[in-house]
């Protein structure tokens, strides 16, 4: 039985723009739409219209200053907002209509007129903090989407899932002492943005719902495969989401050029059955990814496309080829963390 799934992607978000040779490319969507374009693949999907959130939803998470201080970039060639990421004439219209797209998914799936879906927007989002820009990231588009799925449709859980290379900091620092958001990171360690240590919990009535897996270079399919099915899976059915969000960044392929792990298409697709299997079991299958990084062109096509035909049920990493996969990781590193992980966390998520 295949599912439905809808996928958000417009024209417009090419317009953001960094400047010339840097990494968060518009060919980044190019790419993937061009992919989505085709006669093979585009009459899978429903289209979900996206548009421009308003300044009210957007300071869910953010400070009303810093909405302003975007706005007046509005039109002007170039503003530097950190080190590594600057406007565009069209950026703050751009990243007003990536948050907008991923509310209109979250929507979507909530009202049931799709099955799951996946925002394909950019400027990406998981590092944006309450007041600054950072990362490439304007807007924390998957932050705001969780406090719009709070406060419109009175969610109690949700959990947010973040397989990006990079620490998704604005994501955490946004429900560090909020228990209706379950945080879980898997990210490259030390790295940048230098925060997602073992020890980050979480504080108050958020304790331990920020669960971070920090890992060295190196981890390949099976290695996330067995983090998702041994940590991640047990919690996330004890916390019983309502919604399922996954910040999907695809840095962590084999060939990036801003990482050392070692996933490949197969390996996306294990974990997104992981997820879709959690969301079957707890949330009727509501599910939403939002597109974070990923930055080798021809990988990130082919890695979305796996991941996309996942969520369709035209694959599906069955149950034996999940524990097939796990059974491959090179004990030692992997092991190690995950025991880390499960010893800092158990005093309170007592599934181990």
């Amino acid at each position: 039985m295949s599912k439905k799934t809808g996928i958000v992607k417009d024209g417009r978000y090419l317009q953001h723009s960094m400047g010339f040779a840097h990494p968060e490319s518009p060919d980044r969507l190019a790419v993937i739409y061009e992919m989505l374009e085709n006669p093979l693949m585009s009459w899978k999907f429903t289209e979900i219209e996206p548009r421009e959130a308003t300044h009210k939803e957007i300071e869910a998470i953010h400070a009303p200053s810093y909405v302003d201080f975007i706005a007046s970039t509005a039109g002007k060639r170039s503003v530097f907002l950190d080190p590594d990421t600057s406007t565009s004439p069209q950026t703050y219209e751009t990243a007003k209509l990536a948050v907008g797209g991923v509310l209109n998914a979250i929507d979507s799936v909530m009202e049931g007129e799709v099955d799951n879906a996946f925002a394909l927007v950019r400027p990406p989002g998981h590092h944006a903090e309450k007041d600054t820009a950072a990362g490439f990231c304007v807007f924390n588009n998957i932050a705001i989407g969780a406090m719009h799925a709070i406060s419109k449709y009175n969610l109690k859980r949700i959990l947010i899932v973040d397989w990006d290379l990079h620490h998704g900091n604005g994501t955490q620092h946004s429900f560090y002492g909020d228990h209706r958001v379950l945080y879980f990171s898997t990210h490259q360690y030390p790295y940048y943005p230098g925060t997602g240590s073992l020890t980050e919990n979480g504080r108050g009535q958020g304790e331990y719902y920020t669960i971070n897996v920090p890992l060295t270079v190196g981890i390949g399919d099976p290695g996330f495969v067995k983090i998702f099915r041994k940590i991640l899976q047990p919690v996330a059915l004890e916390f019983n989401p309502e919604l399922i969000l996954l910040s999907a960044g695809f840095d962590t392929y084999f060939q990036d050029p801003l990482g050392g792990m070692q996933v490949t298409p197969d390996g996306y697709a294990a974990m997104t059955r992981v997820l879709l299997d959690t969301a079957e079991a707890c949330c009727k299958g509501r599910f939403v990814a939002v597109l974070e990084g990923g930055y080798h062109l021809g990988g990130l096509v082919k890695c979305v496309k796996a991941v996309l035909e996942e969520m369709l049920d035209e694959t599906h990493f069955s149950d034996e080829r999940l524990a097939l996969l796990e059974k491959e990781v090179h004990e030692g590193i992997n092991q190690l963390i995950i025991n880390k992980v499960i010893a800092r966390i158990n005093p309170y998520w007592k599934v181990f």
